[in-house]
């Protein structure tokens, strides 16, 4: 190959291949000089759009990375995919896209690259499922990548309280537990998202960014640049550097992404108090990788790293207060003294992580957002995979501590989340009870819709501590409380969530790591045989193709021909 276009290792095809005249002329048409047709190809996929603060100002920060890509020797095209809001779609029937849009986010992503013989790729991303659903992309293409997340929120604020999206929710169940006024109720929803940027707190997105930051797909401090401020924009800005770089020496995110960095992306997300969705994505993710990862790999990393981060939801604090007290980096580097992150790992500055670090303040201990290890939160991880009767292939658990560690109480069953929701207004759920939703899994949903409203209307109506939640459906990074998500098999293909009852007495165990309906075998066998398959929620459309590909929680919720 020409010495010029040794870098184009899949553009070449389109701009200089004399037998493909007609994608020159195209190319032509876009405002490309001869001068152009010699530089890589840059794909900037931005995660863009007006409807929601997480997304509305990334194609901004976009053409902040398009200005850096055209004042290096490269060639930058901005595309586009989707994005579902999970703070709208919440509670609602559009939440079970939410899910689904992960792999639609990949498979437009990975479309678009190979189909126009791009060299390279940066995604700009704020919302939950854009960080997997991009990196997926870029470990399925496997060319030259970076990661921009498009940064956390500011705190609203109330009557001096800090405010977030989940004040918001948990808002309403404090008026529907009377104990809160309309006037104060109203103005928490105006106040709680004062601008651009994603969920404030450890929730899914800046749950994802740390992590992904940790694996090395990410520059530094990308996941605590608040979405506003200055230093976004110089990320954007300088972006041109490294993914140069990255092209050049051929770093693509194979050699990146390996079960060492796997094991920082999460470990990270378990120190920071990180949500419970990662464990979906982090199975997908590991699988677009092709290294072998499965739920004991959370329990192994959990058991060893302490939850230092006070942060909401469980805590008070805000990931812009961790950009304040020096950012993901500082809190990384502290980790990495302590022997719980491996230095060794590359990263896309094309250096590790260790190198990265190097220049990199020590963690000060007079702030009040990550604690020392010897004072910890808890001394182990909050993420608990449970097995037993009612999750024979697991399920996912949310332990912070702060609810105890152990739960028994009488089953309240309801088949849906809207009949929860209901129940939870109407004023059904009593103290010492154990919440079960069904019916809400990656095939029952479909699309395993997150149960924040529910959870959310218990905490404000002030059962937090007096009730356990369970379900085949999923949590927001925004859940507190003792729940208990991710239950496998889902209700949908006969696991025995489906055959609990009302008043049966259900144990979780956050020591043992168990979940059982403390009936017996025979019972269970009884039940099984009387139980009948419903006929699936939808009969076409997205969410029936994903309804019938889907594989299980435990298994990622990929749709790449994995169903088990």
């Amino acid at each position: 190959m020409d010495e010029k276009l040794k870098h184009k290792k899949y553009s070449w095809q389109v701009t200089s291949d004399e037998t493909q005249p007609a994608a020159q002329a195209m190319l032509y048409a876009t405002g490309m000089t001869d001068a152009d047709m010699d530089k890589p190809l840059v794909g900037i996929a931005s995660n863009g759009y007006e409807g929601n603060p997480c997304n509305m100002h990334l194609n901004k920060l976009s053409l902040k990375v398009k200005e850096s890509i055209q004042k290096g020797n490269l060639h930058p095209f901005i595309f586009n995919t989707i994005g579902v809001s999970d703070g709208i779609s919440m509670g609602t029937p559009g939440m079970r896209f939410s899910l689904p849009s992960r792999d639609i986010i990949a498979d437009s992503i990975e479309t678009v690259v190979q189909a126009l013989s791009y060299d390279a790729l940066i995604t700009v991303v704020g919302c939950d499922k854009n960080m997997p659903g991009a990196v997926m992309a870029m470990l399925r293409l496997n060319r030259p990548s970076i990661m921009v997340y498009g940064g956390t929120i500011a705190a609203g604020e109330h009557k001096g309280k800090s405010l977030s999206i989940i004040s918001a929710f948990e808002a309403w169940g404090a008026k529907v537990a009377g104990t809160m006024e309309e006037e104060d109720f109203r103005q928490i929803i105006k106040k709680a998202c004062p601008g651009a940027g994603a969920c404030g707190g450890m929730f899914t997105a800046n749950t994802m960014a740390s992590s992904i930051e940790a694996m090395g797909l990410s520059l530094p401090s990308s996941s605590s640049n608040p979405a506003e401020s200055e230093d976004k924009i110089d990320e954007c800005s300088r972006i041109a550097s490294y993914i140069e770089h990255l092209i050049k020496n051929d770093i693509k995110p194979s050699d990146i992404l390996t079960k060492k960095s796997l094991e920082n992306a999460i470990t990270v997300a378990i120190a920071l108090g990180g949500s419970t969705n990662m464990v979906l994505h982090y199975l997908a993710i590991a699988r677009a990788a092709g290294i072998e990862w499965d739920l004991h790999d959370f329990q192994r990393i959990s058991d060893k790293t302490p939850f230092i981060a006070d942060l909401k939801p469980s805590g008070q604090f805000m990931m812009e207060d961790i950009y304040r007290i020096g950012g993901t980096q500082v809190v990384m580097k502290y980790l990495l003294k302590e022997n719980l992150l491996h230095g060794d790992c590359l990263t896309v500055t094309g250096k590790t992580i260790a190198e990265n670090l190097a220049e990199i303040p020590e963690l000060d201990f007079e702030q009040q957002v990550i604690k020392p290890l010897n004072e910890p939160v808890k001394a182990t991880g909050h993420i608990q995979i449970l097995y037993g009767n009612l999750a024979e292939e697991g399920s996912v658990a949310k332990i912070t501590g702060k609810e105890g560690l152990k739960f028994e109480g009488l089953a309240r069953v309801y088949e849906s989340e809207k009949l929860c929701n209901e129940g939870i207004g109407n004023g059904e759920v009593q103290a010492g009870e154990v919440i079960v939703i069904r019916y809400e899994g990656p095939t029952g949903g479909p699309g395993m819709p997150e149960m924040l409203k529910p959870t959310a209307a218990i905490m404000g109506a002030g059962l937090g501590d007096k009730v356990a939640l369970i379900t085949d459906g999923r949590f927001s990074g925004g859940t507190h409380g003792f729940v208990v998500g991710h239950i496998t098999p889902e209700a949908q293909v006969g696991g025995n969530i489906a055959l609990v009852e009302n008043g049966d007495v259900i144990e979780i165990d956050a020591q043992t790591n168990t979940i059982n309906v403390k009936i017996s075998e025979l019972e269970l066998e009884k039940r099984k045989a009387n139980w009948k398959q419903p006929e699936l929620k939808v009969k076409n459309g997205a969410l029936y193709k994903y309804a019938r590909d889907v594989s299980s929680a435990s298994e990622g919720c990929v749709t790449d021909g994995f169903k088990s």
